[in-house]
């Protein structure tokens, strides 16, 4: 519990030590953004084509006339009826900076297993507009660590953010960043999964600066909390 006081300026004291840690936080994630950048590029040699509303198309026809995409893995396997909550609970964000993305030469999709026509439905029912698309019929979700293969799921174990971790439903979250290279040839440049994702979360960035954070430490699993947004009583 926090200390409760009267006294203004015992709090501004307190308030700037903690900005003096908040700056040095963000200037340590200034650093790691540039070795971010600085990581080597993975040319990708597989020939991989997905399912979309304007038909089927390349890896690289998704960068749509860009330099840069980010492909978003959410959860929606070839069977399920609904996506992820969780990842629904990270697709409430999307639309709105998708063009300002764009502005820096960076396109945006999200990539699922599901087959196209309930991805969409299910897009319909949420309200988005963000381009989705299939990864159903090759092995793009299964070789960027999102998605088990059969042997994978018979064995109960994957690797997922570069360790072997254990398959309940055979599905994962998780980014994957690209980039054409001077040759015209597609680079892979980033990949990240788990609570890597978190900063890209709006609504978790403004739960952290209320005095009650997230309020998922006595919950089962963090965000056991979490519903559609059309779920929400």
């Amino acid at each position: 519990m926090s200390e409760i006081t009267t006294d203004a300026a015992a709090w501004q004291e307190a308030r700037v030590a903690l900005l003096e840690k908040e700056k040095a936080h963000l200037r340590a994630g200034d650093a790691i953004s540039a070795e971010r950048r600085a990581l080597p590029k993975l040319r990708v040699t597989t020939a991989y084509e997905f399912d979309t509303e304007s038909g089927p198309q390349t890896l690289d026809d998704l960068f749509a006339g860009r330099s840069q995409l980010i492909t978003q893995h959410f959860m929606f396997g070839p069977d399920w009826n609904a996506g992820c909550p969780s990842c629904s609970f990270w697709a409430d964000g999307y639309d709105n900076m998708i063009q300002h993305m764009n502005q820096r030469d960076v396109s945006f999709v999200a990539v699922s297993r599901g087959p196209l026509d309930k991805l969409l439905a299910y897009r319909e029912r949420m309200g988005w507009s963000f381009e989705w698309v299939s990864s159903g019929a090759n092995t793009f979700s299964h070789d960027f660590g999102v998605s088990a293969t059969e042997a994978e799921l018979a064995a109960g174990r994957m690797t997922y953010n570069y360790r072997e971790s254990s398959v309940r439903e055979g599905e994962f979250h998780g980014l994957s960043v690209f980039e054409r290279g001077d040759d015209g040839s597609t680079l892979h440049t980033y990949s990240s999964y788990g609570r890597g994702l978190d900063p890209m979360n709006t609504t978790y960035a403004y739960l952290d600066r209320t005095p009650r954070g997230r309020q998922e430490d006595e919950l089962p699993f963090s965000m056991a909390w979490v519903r559609r947004h059309d779920e929400y009583e």
